[in-house]
């Protein structure tokens, strides 16, 4: 049986005024292992890959950094993300009211 690691949620995801990555980023090697290392985040579809990538793969302070909980929500519908990664998100995203 694989091991998966579980989905890195932060509570301190909900604080707004944390500092967040925007523009064209480079994703650290632990979380874009593999081509394409840079995204740009004024592009939706750029920004899903990131998200689904560092959601997937990213540790806490990853997650803090390149995931706006509010785009989360917005891009929710287009994330493609595996059921380990999915449902503890969409639990969480429920429980604080996000997502119905």
């Amino acid at each position: 049986m694989v091991s998966r690691p579980p989905a890195q949620i932060p509570e301190d995801l909900l604080n707004r005024a944390l500092p967040k990555a925007s523009g064209v980023v480079r994703l650290p090697p632990h979380v874009a292992w593999s081509p394409p290392y840079e995204y740009d985040l004024a592009d939706r579809r750029q920004r899903c890959r990131a998200y689904q990538r560092t959601m997937t793969e990213g540790l806490a302070d990853d997650v803090l950094w390149f995931i706006d909980v509010d785009e989360v929500v917005a891009l929710w519908s287009d994330l493609v993300l595996s059921p380990h990664i999915r449902a503890p998100w969409e639990r969480w995203l429920q429980v604080h009211g996000l997502l119905d």
